[in-house]
């Protein structure tokens, strides 16, 4: 009976390591998608700035222009 005790602690060890195993996969890819998602954002916001600036930009040349006209 010893040696069914001991292949059945092992057994118990061994699915237990593996289930850790799963969740710290789980918690990895977790992990990083919540990276790429952040990492969009940013990119986004970026975006996001270069389209007011160029907005910005656009606008003072058009009021420019138009001061320009009334001189």
């Amino acid at each position: 009976m010893g040696f069914l005790d001991n292949a059945k602690d092992a057994a118990e060890a061994t699915g237990r390591k593996i289930g850790e195993t799963v969740e710290d996969a789980k918690d990895r890819i977790g992990d990083k998608v919540d990276e790429v998602k952040a990492d969009a954002k940013v990119k986004q916001a970026e975006a996001d700035v270069k389209k007011a600036e160029a907005e910005r930009d656009t606008t003072e040349a058009k009021n420019d222009y138009k001061e320009q006209l009334r001189d």
